[in-house]
């Protein structure tokens, strides 16, 4: 059975990124996925402090919410991220979790102690801006990148999608919403996810 992590970093209930993760969770359990989503406003996660603290133990020392939801993503197969693009970048919150990957970091290229939870997973971004940008995720993509690859996160891909800013809109359309469907299939079934790129927008 897959083991599925969606990590929505949206402050905004019934949003478009919202939206998009319901949709993937009910895919994915109807699927038969074990399937959990975290809404990350609803968690208290610091961003890091540069304190060095996790320099000999690759654990962070912050206690908050940050420690449980890095204990998930090292239980998860596949771990999915969605956050609308603020100013061209992820949230705040969003990018207290990437910081907050830090220790996972030290532990992978400092003290070489192999992948995080034991095994490699699978890495996918979800991500809905206003604007008609060219290079609107450009910069989040090379984010998410390197936050998945702290994490031992092979980047599988992402669904991404200009133009969409009205609360809700995203549902009305019928393409985003086949995508997460399809998405949370593949991750059900452990596809290798190899047609995964034609879903990229």
């Amino acid at each position: 059975m897959a083991e599925i992590l969606i990590i929505n970093g949206s402050p905004r209930k019934n949003g478009n990124t919202d939206i998009l993760t319901d949709e993937l969770l009910k895919s994915a359990t109807e699927h038969g996925a074990a399937a959990e989503k975290i809404r990350l406003v609803k968690t208290k996660v610091k961003p890091c402090l540069e304190c060095g603290g996790c320099d000999e133990t690759g654990k962070c020392i912050i206690k908050d919410d940050g420690n449980e939801l890095f204990d998930k993503i090292a239980e998860a197969d596949y771990l999915v991220v969605g956050s609308p693009i603020f100013f061209y970048n992820i949230t705040s919150i969003t990018q207290a979790m990437v910081e907050r990957s830090q220790a996972c970091w030290v532990r992978k290229y400092l003290l070489k102690k192999g992948p995080w939870g034991g095994k490699r997973r699978k890495g996918i971004f979800i991500s809905v801006g206003a604007t008609k940008g060219k290079l609107l995720f450009d910069g989040v993509i090379r984010v998410m990148k390197y936050f998945f690859d702290a994490v031992d996160a092979d980047y599988a891909g992402s669904l991404l999608y200009r133009n969409t800013e009205a609360k809700g809109a995203i549902a009305r359309n019928e393409k985003a919403m086949e995508d997460v469907r399809e998405l949370g299939r593949l991750l059900a079934q452990k596809s290798d996810l190899a047609g995964f790129d034609a879903l990229e927008l």
